[in-house]
């Protein structure tokens, strides 16, 4: 991942509201969330979570489909691990336990449903 890519989406995350919405949106899993349900899920009033959703979309930190009359958003998963990826590159400088308590979080099924994110 480029720099300017990984300051982009930690820019986009660098805010209470788009933060609840990315995490929501991960938890969902591939299904997605369409707005409405985003909206009730975190408070959000609708204009300021279509700002939130067009931020995040910005920076590839999500996606949309549509789905009849509704617009299903989803994570991009593999945007979020060349993120996480990217932060964690240069990790433990030789020793890898200090990175090993990260890679364990990350192998642990995710609570919503039993997923493995």
């Amino acid at each position: 991942m480029e720099k300017v890519i990984a300051i982009g989406a930690l820019g986009a995350l660098a805010h209470e509201g788009r933060l609840d919405v990315f995490r929501l949106l991960v938890r969902a899993g591939p299904e997605g969330m369409a707005a409405g349900e985003i909206a009730r899920s975190t408070g959000a009033v609708l204009s300021t979570l279509s700002a939130n959703l067009a931020v995040l979309t910005r920076a590839g930190l999500i996606g949309s489909r549509r789905d009849g009359r509704s617009i299903i958003y989803t994570a991009d998963y593999d945007q979020m691990r060349d993120l996480l990826g990217f932060l964690m590159e240069d990790c433990c400088g030789g020793k890898p336990e200090i990175c090993a308590p990260l890679a364990e979080l990350a192998s642990r099924p995710c609570t919503a449903e039993g997923r493995t994110c």
